[in-house]
């Protein structure tokens, strides 16, 4: 069978939520669902989101990549979809990945700033800037992590686990909890 690469971009249907984890919830569902299709297809690449739009690109044999591309473009949370490259590949590029993410990165913004754009949005990308944009995703060191190491916020400013007013609950149980088995201890 022959191998073959694709690349697209699209717009995304649906309003960005806040980021959990690294990953806007509806991309992070997009990967776990592309994750496991994609391995049952034998299909590799990557996708990067950003400024609501997705870049994506795929390797594998022809008629999975077909198929995977012809999902996409029925799936309702794409819009706008462009093909960037189809064409045949000799030997597959990127290895171990059944769909790489690359989270909000500083990698991609250098990109951006030298190729003199201030917005990504691939659908009006270059052959070259492409070719760029699939070689950042295949050198990426984030591997199949969902968390965006590029995020400022601090473990200060993170959302807490428990509230203020949960913590105290719990602190002041604990000490009558404390209390209770030091009366009950000295009862004996």
């Amino acid at each position: 069978m022959s191998l073959m690469r694709l690349a697209y971009a699209s717009e995304a249907t649906f309003e960005a939520k806040p980021v959990e984890k690294g990953v806007e919830p509806h991309v992070a569902r997009i990967l776990m669902t592309s994750r496991r299709n994609n391995a049952r297809g034998k299909l590799m690449g990557g996708l990067y989101y950003g400024n609501n739009h997705f870049f994506q690109y795929l390797e594998g044999e022809e008629d999975e990549v077909r198929k995977t591309y012809e999902r996409i473009l029925k799936d309702e949370r794409h819009r706008n979809i462009v093909t960037l490259i189809e064409e045949p590949l000799a030997e597959r590029t990127f290895t171990n990945w059944s769909m790489k993410y690359v989270p909000l990165s500083r990698d991609v913004q250098r990109l951006l700033e030298s190729q003199g754009l201030q917005y990504f949005e691939p659908a009006s990308f270059t052959s070259a800037q492409c070719e760029d944009m699939i070689e950042l995703i295949r050198n990426s060191s984030h591997d199949q992590k969902l968390v965006n190491h590029d995020d400022t916020q601090t473990m200060r400013d993170a959302p807490q686990a428990f509230s203020p007013g949960l913590k105290a609950g719990l602190i002041a149980a604990a000490l009558c909890l404390l209390g209770a088995l030091f009366f009950a201890g000295s009862m004996l």
